[in-house]
This record gives C-alpha cells, structure tokens and sequence, in this order.
C-alpha cells in the first residue's frame, strides 16, 4: 500500500487535535485530499474498512442487552422516527422541486422516496465512536440511541434484501440452531482466558461465524456479526473481550472514515445539495427529541439522545450504492449523498463535542417536566431514609450489606446493575434497587439524603469505584466513604480520590482466613 494512505489519516488526525475535533473528521478530510491529489481506493483499503465495520458491530453486540430493543422507547422510537423522518425529507425534496431546484428536475416519487428513506438513518459507527470517546455508551441516552440504531439497521437489511429481489437461502432457517449453541460458545470464551487467545477467538466469531456464515445463507454478514455478539453478551468476560478487540476495531475504522472521503470528488453543485441536505439534519434531531420526550424522558437524556442521533448514515450510503446499482438513482446523487454523510459526521462532532454546555444552556426554555410523572426507567433514583448505601452488591458488597444491618442495626441500600440479582436478592429480603454507577445519568438522578453516613464502593473494578468517588464529591457528600481494590497499586490512586478507608481484597481475605484458623486452634493475638 502507498504509504500516502497511511500518512494522510495521521495529519488529519493531529490536525483535527489541534482544531479540537473528534479524530474521525480528520480522518474524513484525509480521504477527501487523498481523493483530490488523484488517489482512489483501494482493494485493500475497502477489505479494512468492511473489518472496520464488522468489528464495530460485534463489539456492539458484546454490551447489548436483547432486552433493550423490546423496549417501546426503543423499538417505538425508531420505527416512528423512521415514518416521520422519510416522509418529512419527501416533502421538503418535492417542495425544493416545485420550486424549481435543479438539482431535483428529473426526480421522480421513487427517487424522492429513496432519498428521503437513506437520508432517514443515523450513523452506527459514529454514534458509537462518540459515546465510548466520552465513556457514556452505558448511559440511558447512550444505550437508547445505540438500540435505535441497531433496529435502523434491521430496516436497511430488510430493505436491501427486499430491493435484490433475492430471498434469503433456505439455509437460512439453520441460523435458528446458534440460539442452543450459545452457552457453548459463552463455555468457550471462559476457557480461552485473556490475551491474545480472546482477541483471535473474538475475531473467529464475528467473521467466521458472524460474518462469513450470514452471508454464505444470503443474509447481510454484518448483522451476523451483531447477533454473534448478543449471544455472548450475557457472559462477564463479554466485556473483556470487547476492551480486548478495542484497538484492532479502531485500527480499522480509520480505513472506513478515509474511504468514505475517496469515494469522489464534489462539485460546487452535489456540494451545494449536500450543504441543503446538512441543514435538514437539525429536524431529524427535533423529530428524536419529541418522541424521546413522548415517551416521557427526562429532558437531559431526550436532549443528550437527541443530539447523538443527529447526522446521516454509511447504511444509507449502502441504501444509496444499491439503489444506483438498480439504476433508481444517478451517480450525482451518490456523490451528493456521500458528502452530505461527512459533512454531517462533522456537524455532528462539533455539536456532541459541546452537548453537555448546550443543554445546560437551554434546560430553561425547554419545557419542564413532572419528576413523578417521568418514565419509570428515568426517574429520579432516592435512596429514601437509608443510613449506608453499597454500590455492588456481589459478594464483597452483600457482605458488606449484611455486616452494616446485622451488627451495627443500620438501614442500607444496594445499588446493582445487573437485575436477574436484584430480582434474587429482592426475594430474599433485601433493599436493593438496579442502576448503574458507571452511568453518568445514575449521578444526575441520584439523591443521597443527609442520613447517609456511609457509602460502601464494592464495584467489581477499579476505575469505575473511583468514578463513582469523584461523582460523590461532585455531590458534595461528606459522609465515610469506604472502597474495595484488587491490586495494592490501586490503593492510593483511591486514596488520592477521596476514599477514608480502602479494604484489599485478596490481603483482607488472608488476614480474616488467618484469624479464623488461629481463633478455631484457640490462640490469642498478642
């Protein structure tokens, strides 16, 4: 490969540093001069962008939990948003026609609708770049807006299937068999371990049994790839091996970005269209925050929501290429089209990068809401009249739980994420409630009331215990804070954070194994 293709990325992302933008618009400008200095792309360039992509879409499998797109908000979100969105760019491209528009002359209903239906997605990939680079993929808005994505790009599955007029192999029923076959394939990602193992095993599952394995039935491979990933999702080393392929995913993803600004170069009128179509992506993001807030969300996550949904989409320029292949539409629009998509990669960055002091700014004027009347997945999180509160509730943090009410007589509060144990422990008696500390939101809607005296950091890892302590402080909470760390480096960095007391929990172990043997042989510490 010239080694342009690999210094252009590199630029574009030191100046996209520089101008403080997300790296991927640099990478997008690094395709665009590429393209324009004469380059095209490449066979292998494409085959690192489809990896690109295909990873992306496991990885996001591996942290989807199925049960989200059951969600109404979900799945009714991103089916009315579908509606409303395609049939409001209809009108606005018939309007720009009766009034003459160049651009438009030509076009008929079926170009109209094609265009309005690719115009009506948002970006997997740059959606789920955004929320892991601000580390709010597990925040409601953020696993809101990731599960609409995923049933948009079921829609465009459906479509591309259907516009083929190929139905998929009858093999294709044989895929019902991967549902017994997951707890095979959660054994196996326990007994591969760490290293190198998980990230090859990761990779033979979502090309091999994802990717190669969907396509060879005649169903698109990347959502092979997705539904693999769901399978495991359930597992806890899931989340392990998602961190695992982090790198190798973003390695790739560069090539997608830079593709994209090679596919061709803009004239000043598809730039001029395109610049139209941009502006057009503020109503899709007003339509996402009026069925968010239907759906009785708070105002912050509608917003935050919102604004992540708001640009277009590489599935619509899949849509697009499919539908030229058909001759439906022209290669101006395929070009139109395509900078449309990166110049809203760029708005889009530029807003999200801000999205946070842009709601803070206009939390005022948008309309206030009933805390009690919310939706009961948004609600404001009270600890009640709780004297100590655990968040985790594994089996240091119940410890910890039956240890604070047994012998000190205190009335605690668990806090857990994962609500097949908050089920459990519910039905044994126990004050516990589902929420995730490591969601940003979980801070903004917790109330610690002052009969908190102690709070219990038993996380079942390190940065999200100091997370939570610096949300505390934020609080400004002033009770005892105690936390559990695994590794003794670990001990000051919490120190350093705020905790008052910091249990080892290996050390620990050993010293109470230590003390029940001595105390079972009848010896007395000197």
């Amino acid at each position: 490969m010239n080694a342009a293709y690999l210094v252009a990325p590199i630029v574009g992302r030191l100046i996209a540093m520089g101008l403080r933008l997300p790296p991927l618009v640099g990478f997008l400008v690094a395709g665009f001069v590429l393209n324009a200095l004469g380059y095209e792309e490449t066979e292998m360039l494409r085959t690192i962008a489809d990896l690109g992509v295909t990873l992306l879409l496991f990885t996001i499998g591996l942290k989807l939990n199925v049960r989200t797109l059951l969600r109404k908000e979900v799945w009714g979100t991103a089916t009315a948003h579908m509606v409303c969105s395609t049939g409001f760019l209809i009108g606005v491209l018939a309007l720009l026609k009766l009034v003459g528009f160049a651009a438009l002359a030509d076009a008929d209903v079926r170009v109209l609708a094609i265009l309005g239906f690719a115009l009506s997605f948002s970006s997997t990939v740059f959606v789920v770049k955004i929320l892991e680079e601000r580390g709010e993929t597990r925040a409601l808005y953020g696993r809101l807006a990731i599960g609409i994505l995923i049933m948009q790009d079921i829609f465009a599955v459906v479509f591309i299937t259907a516009s083929t007029g190929e139905l998929p192999s009858p093999w294709a029923l044989g895929l019902l068999a991967l549902i017994p076959l997951a707890p095979l394939l959660r054994g196996l990602l326990e007994r591969v371990g760490h290293g190198e193992m998980q990230v090859l095993y990761g990779v033979v599952l979502a090309l091999g049994l994802g990717y190669a394995l969907f396509e060879f039935v005649g169903i698109k491979g990347d959502l092979g790839a997705l539904i693999i990933g769901m399978l495991l999702a359930t597992h806890p080393s899931a989340a392990g091996m998602s961190r695992a392929l982090f790198n190798m995913k973003e390695l790739f993803l560069v090539g997608f970005f830079v593709s994209i600004g090679l596919a061709d170069l803009p004239t000043w009128s598809t730039a001029g269209v395109a610049a139209l179509l941009v502006l057009l992506i503020f109503a899709k993001g007003a339509l996402f925050y009026a069925f968010f807030n239907r759906f009785r969300l708070r105002r912050r996550t509608s917003f935050l929501g919102a604004l992540a949904l708001t640009n277009y989409s590489e599935f619509g320029l899949i849509v697009a290429v499919l539908a030229g292949a058909n001759g439906w539409l022209t290669d101006d629009w395929l070009v139109t089209l395509s900078i449309a998509v990166a110049l809203s990669f760029g708005v889009s960055a530029i807003l999200n990068r801000r999205s946070t002091a842009m709601y803070e700014k206009m939390v005022d004027i948008l309309p206030a809401q009933d805390p009690e009347r919310l939706n009961s997945i948004d609600r404001p999180i009270h600890v009640g009249d709780a004297e100590a509160v655990v968040l985790g509730m594994g089996r240091v943090g119940r410890g910890a739980y039956d240890r604070l009410t047994g012998a000190y007589g205190l009335h605690v509060q668990g806090i857990d994420t994962d609500d097949e144990r908050v089920a459990a422990l519910s039905d044994r008696g126990y004050n516990v409630i589902e929420a995730d500390a490591t969601d940003p939101d979980f801070w903004e809607k917790l109330t610690i009331a002052e009969t908190v005296d102690i709070v219990i950091l038993a996380l079942p890892h390190h940065d999200p215990n100091v997370v939570a302590l610096d949300q505390l402080r934020k609080l400004h909470y002033d009770g005892e804070v105690a936390a559990v760390v695994q590794h003794r480096d670990e001990i000051e960095s919490i120190r350093d954070h705020g905790a008052d007391d910091v249990f080892h929990l290996y050390a620990g172990a050993g010293i109470a194994l230590a003390d029940g043997a001595a105390e079972a042989a009848g010896l007395e510490p000197h």
